[in-house]
């Protein structure tokens, strides 16, 4: 069937991919030649430096936003934020405006581009806001490119990266406190920074980039499986004869369907300015990858989020369906979305790459040091921040790193901490951050770089050559969440390790005392938190058993992990960076619980209809065909015994099925008050009961005849393409 609107292909779209890239967002180009140059400096510096936007100027910025829009066909704006939900939101609003004499004008003021105000009662709010009270504000983030989203039809619409907050000015989003992370953050940094003598940078910004999984499926065959529809996984399944076995899909030749997707994708994504860089097969049959290079981090999570919404969207226009939960197949990879994160100077020194002589690198060791310490004094709210029902499913499988908390180092940082523990100076027997070149034994095959540390798959946070991986963040997760606990656990360790630099070395230190201060603190952060430091194999039941020796906390499911939001520690935390008052922080605790909570019920009901409409239904219908031929062969005399004993089988295995549905629907349907053990009711009772009944259908699924099967299996959902 013919898509009603297309891109601009061939002829109509610029040859080359950099004639096109951000054509779409309001910055760089546009902005210089829409905007007068007094308005277009100070505009800038609030988008680099995240100064304070003056109010002066909105009305300018807003007419030219407003006639650039309207160039490109918008009839509407909209203020685009980012609910506790973990999703967007929007209201539109048209520009066009009556003039009162029975004409109309389109009109845009500066009041309207830097404040709107939708109804906040009907977004989660974890007690912030009583049903009654409505009133809340959306407030535009200038740091963040203004961008026209493109609608399946072409039609377009402006939308307004903004805040959402309460009447009472209390973060009901996830972007607020992200901006009030990377300020405590780069704030604190700086101090280190300019401690060490540089004196040039102006400013300091987290940066980062998110690599997405993702898998794709035929549309009609999703819309066949009532799981996937409402619960985005498969809630039963068995699978295919040929999974991912052979590991030929891998970074395999790319399908032409698949091809087109992802190049429509990557169209729509350079208009909006995202960089997206690679593009391949993943690990499990009908599975893939797209990543972009590094941003600053606010404007990488609002990309990721439009990068989510393009996959969904644009899959449609091809017949796919993208899937982007963290499990949607059981038995097969399942998918994570890679958190790439560093911080970097104003002049574009990024602050985690081991330059020049690693071992006399002051500015990185320290750096790394504070991450360090971060993560093993913090990795129960980093484990927390990626917690959701979804993600239980993944971590700690074969796809993903465990639920412990380490990090992965490699060799030559491993062994300058041994050094810096020791309190040596200079590297003894391992190199420095040169790296050796690879002879491959062929004249004809050049010599290449080898790195100086292999790359850890099993680490959740790994350090990858001049950043941090976190790699247990679930494809489906808003990313601003891991990052705003990420950079207020960052900007801790960086507030004490400034803090003790300045109280040790004293003002104005000469060279020596400075290296020596520096090396010493070195020495004593080593010391006592290397222990979340684990280079081998994180899947693996001796790195548990020596975890729990190292006394690091281990939370394999959400119910375990998120009492850490409920602590004073992060409490006291939070509060202290300004990124959470302690409503709001106690406000994503209990909404991160009730989200638990409901999508598990939301899975056991629908597995429950599913097998009172579908496979029941189905199983009693072979049950009958093969009662049938038992009766005739019966009748005719001629002994059947493999038969009668499969009749047995199957009617034994209905009824277990039936059993452990009742099971399952009388605990989904069963009323806890209490938040917490409401939460350890579903984890302990409702997610076996679910993979009892889970059980029962994927036996029943290997026995039952094809054409009676109600559902598309594995195989023709994952390998047909």
């Amino acid at each position: 069937m013919p898509h009603p609107y297309t891109l601009p292909m061939d002829s109509e779209m610029p040859t080359r991919a950099s004639d096109y890239f951000g054509s779409l967002t309001f910055s760089g180009d546009v902005m210089l030649k829409r905007l007068p140059p007094d308005v277009f400096m100070n505009l800038q510096q609030t988008m680099d430096r995240g100064l304070a936007l003056d109010p002066s100027i909105a009305n300018t910025v807003a007419a030219a936003i407003k006639e650039w829009a309207i160039e490109h066909g918008a009839t509407h704006y909209c203020h685009w934020f980012q609910p506790l939900t973990g999703l967007t939101a929007e209201k539109h609003d048209a520009f066009l405006s009556p003039t009162g004499d029975g004409g109309a004008l389109e009109k845009f003021s500066g009041d309207a581009l830097i404040q709107g105000e939708p109804d906040a009662s009907s977004f989660p709010s974890g007690g912030i806001r009583d049903t009654y009270e409505a009133r809340g504000y959306t407030a535009w983030d200038a740091t963040s490119p203004v961008f026209l989203l493109r609608g399946q039809d072409g039609q377009m619409t402006l939308c307004i990266p903004t805040a959402f907050v309460s009447w009472t000015g209390e973060a009901l989003d996830k972007k607020t406190p992200l901006l009030r992370s990377i300020e405590a953050v780069t704030k604190h940094a700086l101090r280190i920074v300019r401690f060490l003598g540089d004196q040039k940078t102006a400013y300091v910004v987290a940066t980062l980039g998110c690599e997405q999984e993702y898998f794709l499926i035929d549309r009609d065959l999703f819309l066949e499986r009532l799981d996937l529809v409402v619960c985005g996984r498969t809630l039963i399944g068995t699978a295919p004869p040929k999974g991912q076995q052979l590991e030929d899909h891998y970074f395999g030749a790319i399908p032409q369907a698949v091809l087109a997707y992802m190049t429509e994708c990557e169209q729509r994504l350079f208009e909006l300015g995202i960089p997206v860089k690679t593009r391949h097969n993943e690990v499990a049959p009908g599975q893939y990858e797209l990543a972009p290079t590094f941003e600053i981090s606010n404007v990488a999570v609002d990309h990721q989020m439009t990068t989510m919404h393009i996959l969904r969207s644009v899959a449609h226009r091809h017949g796919f369906e993208c899937l982007l939960h963290e499990k949607p197949f059981a038995g097969v990879n399942g998918s994570g979305k890679h958190n790439n994160w560093s911080l970097s100077t104003n002049t574009g020194v990024n602050l985690l790459d081991p330059r020049d002589d690693t071992h006399s690198n002051m500015q990185f060791l320290l750096f790394l040091a504070a991450v360090i310490r971060a993560i093993d004094l913090h990795a129960d709210l980093l484990r927390a921040s990626i917690a959701s029902a979804h993600n239980d499913h993944r971590l700690g499988a074969n796809e993903a790193p465990p639920a412990i908390m380490s990090i992965y180092l490699g060799e030559m940082l491993t062994g300058i901490l041994d050094q810096l523990e020791r309190g040596e100076s200079k590297n003894s027997s391992k190199g420095g951050s040169a790296a050796a070149a690879m002879d491959l034994g062929a004249r004809t095959l050049p010599q290449i770089p080898r790195h100086s540390s292999d790359r850890n798959r099993t680490s959740p946070f790994a350090f990858t050559g001049n950043k941090f991986e976190f790699r247990a963040v679930g494809s489906s997760q808003s990313v601003a969440w891991p990052n705003t606990v990420l950079n207020t656990i960052v900007a801790e360790s960086l507030d004490v390790i400034a803090s003790e630099l300045e109280k040790r070395a004293g003002k104005n230190p000469t060279p020596a005392k400075l290296e020596a201060t520096v090396r010493a603190l070195l020495k004593d952060l080593v010391a006592t938190h290397r222990r979340v430091c684990f280079d081998g194999n994180g899947y693996s039941a001796e790195w548990h058993a020596e975890a729990a020796k190292r006394g690091l906390p281990n939370f394999p499911t959400t119910a375990d992990a998120l009492p850490a939001l409920a602590t004073k520690k992060a409490e006291k935390l939070f509060a202290a960076y300004g990124v959470l008052s302690q409503r709001e922080l106690h406000a994503r605790w209990e909404i991160q619980m009730e989200q638990y909570c409901k999508i598990v019920q939301i899975e056991g009901r629908t597995l429950t209809q599913m097998v009172a409409t579908q496979i029941l239904p189905a199983a009693l219908r072979a049950q009958g065909e093969l009662a049938d031929v038992v009766a005739s062969t019966q009748h005719a005399g001629v002994p059947c015994p493999e038969s009668e004993a499969a009749l047995r089988s199957l009617v034994k295995q209905v009824a277990m099925l039936r059993t452990s549905a009742e099971e399952l629907a009388t605990a989904t349907a069963k009323d806890v008050a209490n938040t917490v053990g409401r939460v350890h009711h579903f984890r302990n009772l409702v997610v076996p009961a679910m993979d009892k009944v889970r059980t029962c259908c994927d036996a029943l699924e290997r026995v039952v005849p094809s054409d009676l099967w109600p559902l598309p299996d594995y195989a023709t959902m994952l390998l047909v393409r």
